[in-house]
């Protein structure tokens, strides 16, 4: 288990994340496309904000279970929760701190935009 620290552009959003696995996907999908979010998804207990709960927004569209949380001040979307893991976290990689980390990531795609035949494989 390794634990990486990361945040949100302006520094007002600070998290811990414990990884096991160096693996995140990229969604297709249009939120995750436009936003060019790469997700490490981990469950909750493995997830802890430092600071920043006060400055998060939340957008919710679709179904709404999804909560994409975002600094209202930068606009950056650091983590939120996603509908594929409703109890869990997808930490954006690109948020976390050390670059030289995110490099040794694999990275796999995820085929958001059939979402619904595609989620079983990453439950």
């Amino acid at each position: 288990m390794e634990t990486f620290a990361g945040g949100c552009h302006c520094g007002r959003v600070r998290f811990e994340v414990d990884v096991a696995e160096r693996t995140a996907l990229e969604c297709n999908c249009s939120i995750c496309f436009k936003k060019g979010f790469l997700h490490l998804i981990v469950t909750r207990d493995r997830f802890r904000l430092q600071q920043g709960a006060g400055v998060l927004s939340t957008y919710r569209f679709n179904t709404g279970v999804a909560r994409h949380t975002f600094c209202r001040h930068c606009g950056v979307q650091a983590f939120y929760t996603p509908r594929s893991h409703p109890d869990g976290v997808s930490v954006n990689l690109r948020c976390l701190d050390d670059r030289a980390a995110i490099a040794a990531f694999a990275i796999e795609p995820f085929d958001g935009q059939a979402w619904e035949a595609s989620v079983d494989a990453i439950r």
